[in-house]
């Protein structure tokens, strides 16, 4: 007989249901104003770099989505000591990255798209693994769609240009990191 949990149920719907409602709205509802601010400016980032508005949103939606799922698994201590070391290994090296971000953001002709790709290849990697177990193949595509998508090598020198139409973007986005950072939910 099949051991039924209501429990795992409601964890199920709770996955199900917000990954349906996954919006610009649904994510300033969940996330604190700065990270709402990082959201949009990565949105701009992605619509202005591609010049599709339609693949702007479906990588926004997808990140929207990740984070809510990694949220509710972790509420629901889904998570071994294994994964939750991992968890912690994924955000140190997040962490490390938004303040390679920021550095190279400040620091003129510092920019080095080829460490900027190994930390997001290295989050991605990370973040596969830890919830590879606990989610489904087409959610784990949407964190590579993401990471694969914001370390593409043209996105990353157009967003680094001080001269391109991204950089006020950047701006933004190091800005609100930085907050992130200060207030240690990053």
């Amino acid at each position: 007989m099949e051991a039924f949990s209501s429990k795992d149920l409601a964890m199920k719907a709770q996955k199900k249901i917000l990954s349906r409602m996954a919006s610009k709205s649904m994510a300033q509802m969940l996330v604190d104003d700065t990270s709402g601010e990082v959201l949009d400016e990565l949105y701009r980032v992605s619509k202005l770099h591609s010049g599709n508005r339609a693949e702007a949103q479906k990588v926004s939606k997808d990140l929207v989505k990740v984070a809510v799922k990694v949220a509710i698994l972790i509420k629901h201590n889904k998570f071994s000591q294994d994964e939750l070391n991992l968890a912690q290994e994924f955000r140190k090296k997040l962490h490390t990255g938004a303040m390679t971000a920021i550095s190279f953001q400040e620091v003129e002709y510092s920019f080095d798209k080829e460490v900027m790709i190994d930390h997001l290849s290295g989050c991605r990697d990370l973040l596969v693994k830890l919830v590879e177990n606990h989610l489904t193949p087409k959610s784990v595509g949407r964190i590579q769609h993401v990471f694969n998508h914001y370390s593409d090598p043209k996105l990353l020198t157009h967003l680094y240009d001080q001269q391109g139409v991204l950089w006020p973007s950047l701006t933004k986005i190091c800005s609100g990191l930085n907050r992130l950072i200060e207030e240690d939910k990053l």
